[in-house]
């Protein structure tokens, strides 16, 4: 009696040990898919708990897009030059410096800026010489009593360029007649360690050139302005000799830029070798036909900056 009285209570504690421990498994269950369930409330982005876990978390992250002003991609200043080179191709010339211009705004990478660079040495050369239409140029009807030369004063430009940019052979030109004239600012900066002229006009690149500097820093630093422009320039020595143009010691090549600095100037060389480097007894040199490029385009007061 007592062994089957004790037999049915160890039979209701089994029972009830079993549904308290199925009732722990069913809690233990619910906790853990609410607790691991995938919700808002537990979304990649919610905020770690500690510093570890912020480190995992943002391993998970995608990678931040680029800043505006960290430059395109590579890809894209390449896709920029492409179709540079493509509209220069078809002699849009307006649209490939555009494009230039905005690769050398935006691109980061130094070879694609040299070929960018390189191409708008050829397209804006081509654009002045010749009767581009720019929006740097204006269409001007000659009146009477006008001459090259008091255009070019008016313009701020050369006769040189007037007659190149339009074609002519010489210096007559006729009432009613039209010019396409350049109406614009050309500056330049020279650097004496990279020992290169970059050419500016209104303030954008324009081309750049290699010249020689002055050996031990001999030329100036400044900012200085073209106080005077000389076809087949006289050298004279600094023992008050005149070596005259084409004399195989005169040093000056084909052109001669005088700068607001007495004996100090841009001319040519018949010394290309001395190019790039610092070889001069203080001006800045330039290829004769570079030299004679230069001299084409820029007009007494332009501005001309050299640094270090």
């Amino acid at each position: 009696m007592t062994d089957m009285y004790l037999s049915k209570i160890d039979r209701r504690r089994s029972r009830t040990g079993c549904f308290v421990l199925i009732g722990l498994a069913v809690v233990l269950a619910v906790g853990a898919f609410l607790l691991f369930k995938p919700s808002a409330d537990r979304a990649d982005d919610a905020e770690p708990r500690d510093a570890e876990e912020r480190v995992e978390q943002d391993k998970r992250k995608p990678a931040a897009a680029p800043r505006d002003d960290a430059g395109p991609a590579d890809d894209q200043a390449r896709e920029w030059l492409q179709e540079a080179r493509e509209a220069k191709a078809r002699q849009d010339y307006l649209a490939a410096r555009e494009l230039g211009w905005r690769i050398l705004d935006e691109a980061r990478n130094q070879h694609i800026i040299q070929a960018a660079e390189e191409l708008l040495n050829e397209v804006n050369i081509t654009l002045v010489m010749n009767p581009w239409p720019m929006p740097e140029k204006v269409d001007y009807t000659i009146q009477r009593g006008d001459t090259l030369g008091g255009l070019a004063r008016r313009f701020n430009t050369t006769v040189d360029l007037i007659q190149r940019g339009n074609r002519l052979t010489g210096p007559m030109i006729r009432v009613g007649d039209r010019l396409r004239i350049l109406d614009a600012t050309f500056s330049m900066e020279v650097s004496k360690s990279r020992n290169d002229l970059v050419l500016y006009l209104n303030d954008r690149f324009f081309k750049r050139y290699r010249v020689g500097t002055g050996e031990y820093q001999r030329t100036p630093v400044g900012e200085f302005q073209i106080t005077d422009r000389i076809p087949q320039p006289t050298w004279w020595r600094q023992d008050g000799r005149a070596i005259p143009y084409g004399t195989t010691n005169n040093v000056l090549g084909t052109h001669w830029l005088s700068i607001d600095v007495p004996g100090y100037g841009i001319h040519g060389t018949w010394e290309p070798e001395s190019i790039g480097y610092q070889s001069s007894a203080g001006c800045v040199r330039l290829l004769n036909e570079d030299i004679e490029e230069l001299y084409t385009l820029v007009p007494v007061g332009t501005r001309v900056v050299i640094v270090e």
